[in-house]
């Protein structure tokens, strides 16, 4: 694995080869190793890894670069769950374990960066590729990233971390300038990056919006100042696709190192004609080469933990890996006493998507695994004792006698690719992806609820990237769920939790409010928005809103307790502790949550935000000990007229909980010591 230190320890070899290099050389580093007419490939996007740079002469190797949020999209790999799914899971080491998997996944294509770790923060879940992320929590997105980090870089590939920042708007992406307070910016949109910045991730992907006026892939602020200074990032800043950069003299001196997917605004004469004006600088060039010759040396030369060959592609390990993170992100939020189902003979499963192959954006995050198992395939193949009886969406109101003589019935309704995603234009004259103006169900699919509902005990399953609003008819069924995109495996996974192989122990790493005006506003086609400083269930405390579903929150087949919960403080952390039990019948998987609020602060402070969790796996009547570690440095909050964050001598609240709501409920007062 390759860690922080390593890689420093290569950078005066790294100086003596750049020392070496012409300036076409070191410009030739600087971009992807094709001209414009290459991008348009008939093969699809990313279906082999893009190469960049690389120095045969002087022994540099080239970046070759795969995609991929929920898994390597070059080739027919792995199809995982969603990255908002795996956040569901709330689990650093099975996440940890998912990264790896991706690892080696991108050595066997033959690549070495992996360009997947997907951090953007949705200011309003509408943001339509809030799936390609983990969550609305900083603290909760910061973890799991760290750990998909740490999975994937065990493998020597590069991780890199994306989009540098404020990218949370799809259709307004080329164009749209952020503004934020510089609170909301250092306490909000930016600690998950240092997160990953900390963790050792290798590589930094800039976002195509501007942040403040400028373009962020030329934001010297954004990636001079913050990240490479203040927070000593030590790799290289890669542009996002095509837009990501306008100009050589803009991203060069703006601190974006690689332009990709082609070498356009990088090409050597417009970097020399910058040179000669003065625009950019001999050093600036060679700072950019130190980054990328320092990084790819210090990965393809530690030493390799396993050989790396095709059949790893999609192997029988990382396809149960795949299901496993999918019944373990699945999140059921509402169960009276329908779910698993027992003496079930004849089961209604209705809705296009039980038969839909529904993994996910058709973008540049667009998986090709090598199937997709959907529920009613998986009825069909696991559960032959039971007569499924599928009925299309179209066909709900000429069957409802059919659904009636069933015993129960599986409602599958939710987004797809054209709902949410990347947004793409003009492909096949048809437009897909982009944000979702409203977060309900399309109207087919709540009339298709309360029909079935009206008739036949119910059991509801979301698909979905983001939060999706139900108060009007939450209701109606006996059973919801939320189950993300599920990935190539989802299908399985889905039936085993209906008939309860599997308990459901998926979190919500977002808030469901009652109305989406409970939300921060946002247009989606604006040329300027604001970022305030709350969004998400932080945004719902502070106005002392009710959510339908709290962050965090998600039910089980069995029952949980905590008890015995102690707190040790030093000068600089508290550790708090305390025992789970599994109080119910079957196994399960629990997560314990820890949230600080900040009472007689001297700034506006969140009623509480999220700063600990710990997923515990327990069988009946077994307990397990967590332990739950915040610093104090952790809580201060930005002081603006300083420029600086400063440390609080308060009585903090700890509100300790399985959600957001429960964990309200018990506070224990803490102070650290003077």
């Amino acid at each position: 694995m390759t860690d922080k230190k390593t890689r420093l320890s290569y950078t005066g070899r790294a100086q003596d080869i750049v020392r070496q290099m012409s300036l076409s050389e070191k410009i030739g580093l600087m971009a992807a190793n094709y001209g414009l007419k290459s991008y348009f490939s008939k093969k699809g996007y990313n279906v082999v890894p893009y190469e960049a740079g690389g120095n045969q002469r002087l022994g540099v190797p080239a970046i070759k670069f795969c995609d991929g949020p929920r898994g390597v999209v070059s080739g027919h790999s792995t199809c995982f769950p969603v990255a908002i799914a795996c956040g569901a899971t709330f689990d650093t080491e099975l996440n940890e374990r998912v990264g790896d998997a991706i690892g080696q996944e991108v050595r066997a294509h033959g690549a070495n960066f992996y360009a997947g770790v997907c951090v953007n923060l949705p200011y309003n879940p509408g943001d339509g590729r809030t799936q390609e992320s983990f969550g609305e929590d900083s603290y909760h997105v910061g973890e799991i990233a760290a750990a998909r980090i740490r999975g994937v870089q065990k493998n020597n590939v590069i991780a890199c971390v994306k989009h540098f920042a404020f990218n949370s708007m799809e259709r307004a992406r080329f164009k749209v300038n952020v503004i934020a307070s510089k609170r909301a910016e250092q306490e909000v949109f930016l600690p998950h990056f240092r997160r990953a910045i900390d963790e050792g991730v290798g590589a930094m992907m800039s976002s195509y919006n501007k942040y403040q006026g400028e373009h962020c892939g030329h934001n010297a602020y954004l990636l001079r100042e913050v990240a490479k200074k203040q927070w000593d990032f030590d790799g290289p800043v890669m542009s996002d696709f095509i837009l990501g950069v306008r100009s050589a003299e803009g991203g060069i001196s703006g601190g974006c190192d690689i332009e990709m997917r082609f070498r356009w605004r990088y090409s050597e004469k417009a970097i020399r004609r910058g040179l000669k004006k003065g625009k950019i600088t001999e050093a600036m060039i060679d700072e950019a080469a130190l980054r990328i010759v320092r990084t790819v040396l210090a990965f393809s030369e530690s030493p390799d933990p396993m050989v790396y060959t095709p059949e790893l592609i999609a192997c029988k390990e990382h396809i149960a890996l795949a299901r496993e993170v999918a019944e373990k992100s699945v999140t059921m939020l509402k169960n009276e006493s329908l779910l698993p189902f027992r003496n079930i003979k004849r089961l209604a499963l209705v809705g296009d998507l039980a038969d839909t192959a529904n993994i996910g954006d058709h973008g540049s995050s667009m998986v090709r695994p090598p199937y997709v198992v959907t529920l009613l395939q998986a009825m069909r193949e696991n559960y032959p004792e039971i007569e499924t009886v599928y009925v299309p969406t179209k066909e709900v109101n000429v069957r409802l006698e059919g659904i009636r003589a069933c015993d129960a019935a599986v409602v599958v309704c939710g987004m797809n690719h054209g709902d949410e995603g990347e947004y793409i234009w003009g492909i096949a004259r048809k437009t897909i992806g982009g944000d979702r103006a409203t977060l309900g169900l399309h109207a087919p699919d709540i009339d298709m609820i309360r029909q079935v509902c009206a008739i036949q005990k119910t059991a509801v399953l979301l698909m979905g990237g983001s939060a999706i609003t139900m108060h009007d008819w939450k209701d109606l069924p006996k059973a919801i769920m939320m189950t993300y995109y599920p990935g190539m495996e989802g299908g399985n996974a889905l039936a085993d939790i209906l008939f309860g192989k599997v308990s459901p122990s998926g979190k919500l790493p977002f808030v469901i409010a009652k109305n989406d005006t409970d939300y921060p506003h946002v247009d989606w086609n604006a040329k300027e928005q604001t970022y305030e400083y709350y969004h998400g269930y932080r945004k719902l405390d502070k106005e002392g809103k009710e959510a339908d579903f709290p962050f965090g929150f998600g039910l089980s087949y069995t029952s949980f307790a905590i008890s015995g919960l102690t707190v040790c403080t030093t000068t600089e952390e508290a550790v708090f502790s305390g025992t789970l039990t599994n109080t119910g019948a079957v196994f399960g998987g629990e997560v314990v949550q820890l949230y600080i609020g900040f009472p007689g602060s001297a700034v506006d402070r969140p009623v509480k935000t999220l700063r600990g969790f710990q997923k515990l796996y327990l069988a009946p009547g077994e307990s397990g000990h967590f332990e739950l570690a915040v610093k104090k440095s952790e809580l201060a909050y930005y002081d603006e007229a300083r420029g600086e964050f400063r440390q609080e001598d308060l009585n903090y609240a700890a509100f300790i909980g399985t959600d957001a709501e429960n964990a309200a409920d018990s506070r224990l007062n803490f102070c650290f010591e003077a």
